[in-house]
């Protein structure tokens, strides 16, 4: 008897667990606020950022060449335009791939009319670096290359892109350990097989504050990382990049780089 009910208590602490899971379909990802966030994350040049940047950067100039290769896609561009800066060597076109309307127009308008913090970011990343260099007005053609597109990280289709980055996204849309695996691997799936990537990932991240809203984050280690990407890429390297002061409830920042299988 005892062992009866130690099992159904058990049962029932794993089914109030899942309940209580938020999936990425229980957010209303339209109240998000653009401006909040790019204030907090992107408003100055971080140190964390500036050394993410050095990672992905070192990465593609080393593995791709000085000409273009085709389109790119960042995905869940949010209100970041480094990742798709980092692309903008190698790549015809980028696709920016953003859920909600919110940020669409946020990035929209930004490409219009950038802030002005973007040009410290493009520092970063042609710092000793030819291929970005000879790029003197970047982000005007980024806003020549760039297309802001609606799309869920859900739907998007194999073998489409020929390089793409995804920052902060796949573990921070859900609190579903299933839904991060599955977003980030559709993320490679979507590149040509060989093609490059970069992603980045909150480590051990507890959910973050928007303007008083919270959105959820999923637990992620190193390991549940190269897990997540062991079915679908190759070469894979992760680095772990110390960060603790840019809010409550993380660990610190990893990037992973890699190819297709």
């Amino acid at each position: 008897m005892p062992d009866d009910e130690t099992g159904a208590a058990a049962v029932a602490d794993v089914a109030d667990h899942v309940i209580h899971q938020t999936g990425n379909a229980d957010v209303d990802w339209d109240q998000f606020d653009s401006q909040a966030y790019f204030a907090h994350n992107y408003g100055s040049l971080r140190k964390d950022d500036a050394e993410i940047i050095s990672i992905m950067a070192d990465f593609f100039a080393a593995n791709l060449s000085d000409s273009t290769i085709g389109h790119a896609i960042d995905v869940g561009s949010g209100t970041n335009l480094y990742p798709a800066l980092t692309m903008l060597p190698y790549a015809s076109r980028v696709t920016l791939y953003e859920r909600a309307h919110t940020n669409r127009d946020w990035l929209r308008h930004s490409l219009e009319r950038p802030q002005s913090t973007w040009l410290q970011f493009w520092d970063q990343i042609a710092s000793d670096r030819p291929g970005y260099q000879r790029i003197t007005r970047p982000l005007e053609l980024l806003a020549d290359r760039a297309e802001v597109t609606r799309g869920n990280v859900f739907d998007l289709k194999a073998n489409r892109y020929h390089m793409g980055t995804m920052f902060f996204v796949a573990e921070s849309i859900t609190t579903r350990d299933d839904e991060f695996r599955r977003a980030t691997r559709l993320f490679v799936d979507s590149l040509v097989p060989n093609s490059p990537f970069a992603a980045a990932f909150m480590l051990d991240s507890s959910g973050y504050v928007v303007a008083g809203r919270h959105f959820p984050a999923c637990m992620v280690s190193e390991n549940d990382v190269r897990g997540a990407l062991e079915p679908v890429a190759r070469r894979v390297e992760i680095r772990m990049v110390d960060s603790n002061d840019l809010r409550d409830g993380y660990g610190g920042m990893m990037v992973a780089t890699g190819r297709k299988k």
